[in-house]
């Protein structure tokens, strides 16, 4: 057999239990999950909302930037209904209602997808939690209104939409292709293993946007920020190392580990720029475009950077072996596995 790829892998056959769990199968190129390809569909309705979440968060934080929050002052109608003048504050502030609604339709659309076309339970479930944090979501935000900006709902409220979004980018690799490939499992020897690296750098980067919130909306100082930068940037530059080192020749890591230094290199930039328009803005009467847009974008190039981080950790969880004994190869026989291409 030759090497393995995205476009060559093969699609194992489904066994399924009474509960439509999955049950492993052993292979002749190893030992592996069976799982049987999900409609691809159900997989590019994720990515379409991804993408969808990524706008809602760019709206959310235009609201933010453009202080615009308050701008609406009843929940869930504004000024009591469905489509009020889109006029000053209140574009930025229903406009953003308007895109959390269209994402809250399509996650209960996914939900329903998955829980018809998906055999794993596991994947069905995370679709009806991806629900219940977009209507926690949407409770949030009026409270946030109903309290009037209260800095600590605010900050949940900015924590819980990336809790959201990751959820969904990890439901969009799941029902992906290449995850449900007969993949060769990959040994790492190294100190610290990867797979608990990239999951540490993950949370570290999730913390760090909640502290980034924290300040952004009053709750927090910027020393917090400040030092979790410095965290965030040191386990991001040793986990890229580690990835570049021991799985330099395995694509489907290395890309997501180049990925992820780059957003960080981009995000530390504009987190300077941003603090910068910040301390200037303190003086305008009204928030200039610099200073929108600068702040827009730190947000954005925050949730990215977490988005890169996730997707290479679950990628290690799904090709590296967690007790790094045996390295399955499906590669030609005597082939190293950390040659493994995709």
């Amino acid at each position: 057999m030759g090497q393995a790829s995205v476009d060559e892998c093969s699609v194992l056959p489904l066994m399924l239990d009474k509960d439509r769990s999955l049950v492993p199968e052993a292979s002749s190129s190893g030992i592996h999950v069976a799982l049987r390809s999900v409609p691809p569909g159900v997989h590019r309705f994720a990515l379409l909302l991804s993408c969808c979440v990524v706008v809602l968060l760019m709206a959310g934080a235009l609201v933010t930037s453009h202080d615009a929050g308050l701008a609406v002052p009843d929940w869930p109608l504004s000024y009591g209904s469905l489509m009020p003048p889109m006029v000053g504050g209140i574009f930025w502030e229903h406009g953003h209602r308007i895109i959390a609604t269209l994402v809250g339709i399509l996650t209960i659309v996914l939900a329903i997808l998955l829980a018809k076309a998906e055999p794993r339970r596991w994947v069905r479930n995370l679709g009806w939690t991806a629900l219940v944090l977009v209507i926690a979501q949407g409770v949030l935000g009026g409270l946030t209104v109903k309290y009037l900006l209260p800095p600590p709902i605010s900050t949940a409220h900015a924590t819980l939409a990336q809790l959201f979004f990751i959820t969904i980018i990890s439901i969009t690799l799941f029902t992906s292709k290449w995850w449900q490939c007969d993949l060769p499992l990959l040994e790492d020897t190294g100190t610290p293993r990867l797979r608990g690296l990239a999951a540490l750098t993950t949370f570290m980067i999730l913390l760090q946007l909640i502290m980034g919130a924290g300040f952004r909306h009053g709750a927090l100082g910027i020393l917090p920020h400040l030092i979790g930068a410095v965290l965030v940037l040191f386990l991001v530059i040793l986990t890229g190392r580690s990835v570049r080192i021991r799985f330099g020749n395995v694509r489907d890591l290395r890309r997501w580990g180049i990925l992820l230094q780059a957003f960080l290199g981009i995000q530390i930039l504009l987190g300077l720029a941003a603090y910068w328009a910040v301390v200037k803005a303190a003086q305008d009467a009204q928030p200039t475009t610099m200073y929108v847009v600068l702040t827009v974008a730190h947000v954005l190039g925050g949730a990215l950077t977490l988005a890169a981080s996730v997707v290479l950790t679950l990628s290690c969880f799904r090709l590296i072996r967690d007790d790094a004994k045996v390295a399955v190869a499906t590669s030609t026989a005597g082939a190293p596995p950390q040659n493994y291409k995709s």
